[in-house]
């Protein structure tokens, strides 16, 4: 159970900050929980995070490198990088939305300010969403239903995820001018692997007789 809220925080803060602009109480808690400050080792060596005030911390230089690397110079959809003809797909022939109905799953444009379902902060929003019903699953110890997620997870990340979101977050961390996203790229670079690698091993051992 710990290691499966420990995965939901885990999408919920990436989704975050791919997904939309920080405000100042990310900013305030980022600050005052050494934690999730330690996901951010090049941040915390940087001189500005603490001399800048936090809305000139956000206005100068977050929200500027967030435009640079979600708008300007790199297109963070799956539909981008997997169609031929590198045009994003906007409706309803989409990859991802089938696995979004099966699962419930409903994207908030509005709130999200993305223009497709493929976005990369809301596929991890996705995954945030199926860590949230297996904790569901855990907690009534629905083991048929956990066996289901855990495989749905697993699709997921290997049908969409990965077959795109490193090529982004590796040519994101080094276009990065701040290093909040530099090492918030590399998180979930490392992150989407490394769960990657645990769901492997939790598929296989419900397998063995």
């Amino acid at each position: 159970m710990e290691h499966t809220q420990a995965r939901s925080n885990m999408y919920a803060l990436i989704s975050r900050i791919l997904l939309q602009e920080v405000d100042g109480d990310f900013i305030s808690i980022l600050k005052n929980d050494p934690v999730m400050l330690d996901f951010f080792p090049n941040l915390k060596a940087w001189n500005l995070f603490d001399t800048l005030s936090t809305a000139d911390l956000i206005n100068q230089q977050l929200n500027v490198d967030f435009t640079n690397i979600s708008l300007l110079h790199l297109i963070p959809y799956e539909t981008f990088y997997t169609r031929d003809d590198q045009m994003i797909e906007t409706g309803g022939a989409n990859p991802v939305t089938n696995m979004y109905h099966q699962y419930n799953f409903l994207v908030d444009y509005e709130k999200a300010r993305t223009v497709s379902a493929d976005h990369i902060g809301i596929e991890i929003e996705f995954m945030h969403h199926m860590v949230e019903a297996e904790l569901k699953a855990t907690k009534e110890e629905d083991f048929d239903a956990i066996s289901e997620i855990h495989n749905a997870q697993y699709e997921f990340l290997n049908k969409h995820l990965l077959q795109w979101a490193p090529h982004y977050l590796i040519a994101a961390k080094y276009e990065s001018r701040t290093p909040f996203y530099h090492d918030g790229c590399e998180m979930a670079l490392e992150f989407l692997l490394s769960d990657n690698e645990y769901l492997t091993a939790r598929i296989a051992d419900t397998c063995l007789p």
